[in-house]
């Protein structure tokens, strides 16, 4: 193997046998078939309901019925299936990045190679705009490498014999020749494609649906084995036992559930697509709306990543005198910051000649330039100020020390005659932060989500930042989230010197300290954090790799969209906490009323079709919510079903009593027919289930805000048609009109009377 004395390269015959042992240059991609993807849709809480109903259905010889469910399934596997992002697809540009071609010294002569055929050993030659293809160790020559997109680190470092540079990093300045130490996941690029590998964001929405489905399987549970022990005991046989107990757990099935939130994220999504905010994960939208933490990253994200002159000290031209010692052919963003700063402050270069120019030396740390002016020729230095130090013989001055300390990049000028150089002055450099920053962090504090940031940059360098854009709390070194990572994650409020798998370490940390996580990157370096996030946000100017790992991609610059997206994510939450709650209610009530109309008439107040004709006047009508005009918390969202379940308990149980009362008024005062009243008990479900979702989709009084259009028409429409079939006979035995109305105005009634009664109990529960 090449060593730093050695430069000759590998053979040919080396070179494969390395390769046999370790392998291509590249990051294995495991892929998952379409197939076993659409294949898992019908593995979940709801689709294992949705499937028994159908074999019960079946064994009851109920084909129209099972034809009917086993498309409701259908469709929510398939909706989920083509709206959910492909979650390979930042591996797959990982790989990509290593697709590239390599100048490698084989059998003593320079050749070019793909990137996947590079082993450790391997001697190869960098240029200015090359990106290092696997991780090297200079062997000759120096260069200003950028490592920004895979460290982090704000400012290139300049690399010289004996120096590193990781695959993935950017020549941008000079040439040198290198030895490969690492290739493929072994690299520190390839360590963080193995990292988004094992990255993945946690599930909340599953969780939910899976509680909610656990709730409401109890209930029918329970009133099941109570009717049946009724039933048989008054003599009713299994024929009629059976049918109950599948209409039971048909009614109690939220199957537009997961519909619902597909099609509430969706258009979600378009809402903030109309602002420049991309969503790729449907499920980061409800995520976002829980999301308490944003661990946000520094270079690019709340910087401008670009070099800016934030002070010049000593003699007032120590500006130019720095401007005269950098050239803008070289591209060094020092010396396009100096230039401009120099502009910026009126200073002209007329007059003066540049003879020669030397540009940075990673040896000397310095670029020099002679100079001629008004018949005089003098030299110009710049760079390093112990260097300069050493060249005038002065000491480092006080301030020069102290901007370093609080985490400048500073340079050191002298200027003066041969053997006459003196220090005129110094420049401190920064990466500024965004204009906005300050703002979004300010305005994610209201909205209750606290920013903490995370950087590959040194401590002193990551303080000043933190300190200029309002980010509060201890500042800690990577070391600190390294030996206690859940302690660090909760007091430190920024974490410099981190590596990607620290980043990824900190959200871990948080998710297990029970918080919801955002992470914003631009980097390849940010990928796994922002993949294993709830809500991973993508900055505008991030890398492709970073863009497909993140569940969010922000198009405007900085971090501005951040609060809008949580605005809008959280009314999301509260379209789909009234569809939930009102999907808690309809099932405890419908569960409690054919239990009591077995109970107290000895017969089934429905009949099965009408049950599953009830999945679509109610569950998928209501899918409209999805659109309803609503505002947002201040706080963060979190899905609480106990709450929702002892605030539905109340309102289904009055629900319950109107619904019986109407049932015994058909039998007893209109004296209509047996066929007769299960039409008026299936009408009072269905009438009573639209209006208790605009009872309940106004914590305070229901008159506060209008409803959508959308809701308000799909209303409309169902009242329509079901009236129309209850009037015409219609897989139900027909009513007059006269009775139709007068339901409805009986519904309209008690919906009025019982809305201060729905405030004392949201009151009592929170949901407010």
């Amino acid at each position: 193997m090449a060593t730093a004395g050695d430069a000759s390269g590998l053979t040919t015959k080396e070179a494969e046998e390395l390769l046999r042992r370790y392998g291509a240059n590249e990051v294995a991609e495991e892929r998952e078939h379409p197939l076993r993807t659409l294949a898992a849709k019908f593995w979940a809480p709801v689709p294992w309901m949705l499937e028994a109903a159908v074999v019960l259905e079946l064994a009851l010889g109920r084909r129209l019925e099972a034809a009917v469910i086993g498309g409701l399934l259908a469709f929510n596997a398939g909706l989920s299936f083509f709206q959910e992002s492909h979650a390979q697809r930042a591996l797959k540009l990982l790989r990509q990045r290593l697709t590239i071609q390599a100048r490698v010294r084989r059998d003593g002569e320079w050749k070019r190679i793909g990137a996947a055929g590079l082993v450790p050993g391997d001697v190869i030659r960098l240029r200015v705009g090359d990106m290092a293809a696997a991780d090297a160790r200079f062997l000759d020559g120096g260069a200003l490498v950028d490592h920004s997109a895979v460290t982090g680190e704000s400012s290139p470092v300049e690399a010289e014999a004996g120096g590193v540079v990781y695959a993935g990093g950017m020549i941008r300045r000079g040439e040198a020749t290198a030895v490969v130490t690492a290739t493929g996941s072994r690299t520190y690029f390839g360590k963080t494609a193995e990292l988004v590998r094992e990255a993945k964001a946690a599930g909340h929405l599953q969780a939910m649906i899976f509680t909610v489905v656990r709730y409401l399987v109890a209930c029918d549970v329970v009133l099941a084995a109570v009717a049946m022990g009724y039933a048989l005991r008054v003599g009713m046989g299994w024929a009629d036992v059976l049918p109950f107990c599948l209409m039971l757990l048909v009614a109690s099935i939220p199957v537009a559930l997961p519909a619902t939130f597909t099609l509430a994220s969706a258009l979600g999504t378009q809402e903030l697509a109309r602002r420049g905010v991309l969503v790729s994960r449907l499920s980061a939208i409800e995520e976002a709306a829980a999301m308490d933490v944003l661990a946000t990253d520094k270079t690019g994200t709340l910087t401008e990543n670009e070099l800016s002159v934030a002070e010049v000290t000593g003699e007032g031209e120590a500006i130019l005198w720095a401007a005269l010692a950098s050239e803008a052919a070289t591209q060094d963003p020092i010396d396009l910051a100096i230039l401009a700063e120099c502009r910026r402050r009126g200073f002209k270069r007329e007059g003066y000649r540049v003879r020669k120019f030397v540009p940075f030396d990673p040896a000397t740390k310095c670029s020099e330039a002679e100079v001629e002016n008004g018949g005089r020729t003098f030299r110009v230095v710049k760079g390093a100020p112990d260097k300069i130090a050493a060249m005038t013989g002065e000491a480092v001055a006080p301030e020069t020390g102290k901007l370093a300390e609080q985490g400048y990049r500073v340079l050191a000028v002298a200027a003066g005659p041969d053997g006459g150089l003196r220090t005129v002055g110094a420049v401190a450099l920064l990466d500024p932060p965004r204009k906005d920053s300050r703002d979004v962090v300010a305005r994610l504090g209201e909205l209750g989500v606290r920013v903490l940031m995370v950087t590959g940059d040194v401590l002193a360098t990551a303080r000043t930042l933190a300190a200029q854009v309002g980010i509060a709390g201890a500042a800690c070194e990577a070391e600190r989230l390294r030996a206690d990572p859940g302690r660090a994650a909760v007091e430190c409020g920024l974490i410099a010197g981190v590596f990607p798998e620290d980043k990824f370490r900190l959200v871990r940390a948080l998710q297990a300290a029970g918080h919801v996580v955002g992470m914003t990157g631009d980097g390849v370096n940010d990928a796994a954090a922002l993949k294993q996030a709830e809500a991973g946000f993508a900055v505008a100017n991030a890398t492709d790799v970073a863009k497909a790992a993140a569940s969010i991609v922000l198009t405007s610059p900085g971090l501005s969209d951040v609060p809008r997206a949580v605005e809008t994510s959280r009314r999301i939450y509260q379209r789909m906490l009234t569809y939930t709650l009102n999907k808690i209610i309809k099932t405890l009530e419908v569960a409690l009323f054919l239990t009591l109309g077995v109970m107290l008439g000895k017969t089934l107040v429905v009949t099965p079709v009408m049950i599953v004709l009830l999945l679509f006047t109610n569950d998928f009508v209501t899918m409209s919510i999805a659109t309803d005009r609503v505002g947002f918390s201040r706080r963060p969202d979190r899905w609480q079903i106990r709450p929702l379940v002892m605030t539905a308990a109340p309102l289904a149980g009055l629900l319950v009593v109107f619904s019986l009362s109407v049932v015994f008024a058909g039998r007893n005062a209109l004296g209509l027919t047996a066929v007769q009243v299960q039409t008026l008990a299936f009408l009072t479900l269905v009438f009573g289930g639209q209006g208790t979702v605009y009872l309940i989709r106004e914590r305070g009084a229901w008159w506060r805000s209008r409803p959508s259009t959308w809701m308000l028409a799909s209303t409309a429409a169902d009242v329509a048609l079901v009236g129309w079939l209850a009037y015409r006979g219609v897989l139900m035995a027909a009513l007059p009109a006269v009775v139709i109305g007068g339901l409805m105005a009986a519904v309209a009634l008690y919906l009025a009377a019982v809305d201060p009664l729905k405030r004392l109990v949201f009151r009592r529960s929170g949901l407010t």
